[in-house]
């Protein structure tokens, strides 16, 4: 059984997710082209990375944003870029909301956390208006899409690598496919969006994205010896540019249909 992954520190995923999702989520926005004044409501909305675009790139008529997490929904709440979002507590299985109220539904970086990923689209269908859209967006992880890949291939490579989400093959297109046509969508279409971010030096890269809870609670478990030789590893197989910057890039598949009126 895959292992739980939580997100509980809402400053600490902006730092080492935060930027990534701003960079995955304006591409995948350009590619949704959802017009103004539309119900969205956002499905494992976390620290409001994305919720936040969403105000600000798509002139909303209303936000809603849904997450298990009290403490990411909390750091959520501080953003002053999500002014009048509605933000709730809630499993994306079983949301707490009322039929046929949204025009948009999304999951951004959330579908592979789903148990029961199924459950989870049918959901999305059941909160739509007919003729509503529903999208999501997955680090592409069974072919090497994480951000920060480079370590966790590492780390396999070591014999440690860190736990998968639960739902790991949504990521995949032809499953997300499946699951769409599952729920009743129809014009599915899904596409693939790369997310570049470039920091000022390795330990930049490192101290960054060791802020991973995937990542850190294996790490942690290793003697500093290993740790070490891990860092050293990853080191060696990065080339930095002529200012010395890494430049690593996550690459996301995607995916959207519409519910029949």
């Amino acid at each position: 059984m895959a292992e739980q992954i939580r997100f509980d520190d809402g400053a600490a995923y902006e730092r080492m997710m935060g930027a990534w999702s701003r960079i995955a989520g304006s591409r995948f926005l350009d590619w949704l082209d959802v017009p103004g004044q539309q119900g969205w409501v956002d499905i494992g909305c976390g620290n409001g990375a994305f919720t936040e675009l969403v105000v600000q790139r798509c002139a909303p008529a209303s936000v809603t944003g849904i997450d298990p997490s009290e403490a990411q929904l909390q750091f959520a709440r501080s953003r002053p870029g999500t002014p009048g979002v509605r933000y709730e507590q809630g499993d994306a299985m079983d949301l707490p909301l009322a039929d046929a109220t949204f025009d948009v539904a999304v999951m951004a970086l959330a579908l592979f956390f789903v148990p029961e990923p199924e459950r989870g689209v049918r959901e999305m269908a059941r909160v739509l208006r007919p003729g509503g859209l529903a999208a999501a967006y997955n680090w592409d992880i069974p072919a090497g899409g994480l951000p920060h890949a480079p370590i966790g291939s590492e780390m396999g490579a070591m014999g440690f690598a860190p736990p998968m989400p639960p739902s790991v093959d949504t990521a995949r297109v032809e499953r997300m496919r499946e699951l769409w046509a599952g729920a009743g969508f129809t014009a599915v279409e899904t596409t693939t969006v790369e997310a570049p971010r470039s920091f000022e030096s390795f330990d930049a890269a490192w101290e960054t994205c060791t802020l991973s809870p995937a990542l850190r609670q294996i790490l942690l478990q290793q003697p500093a010896e290993v740790q070490a030789e891990l860092k050293a590893r990853v080191h060696a197989k990065c080339v930095p540019d002529a200012q010395g910057r890494i430049t690593w890039t996550g690459r996301a598949n995607a995916v959207r249909g519409v519910l029949p009126r």
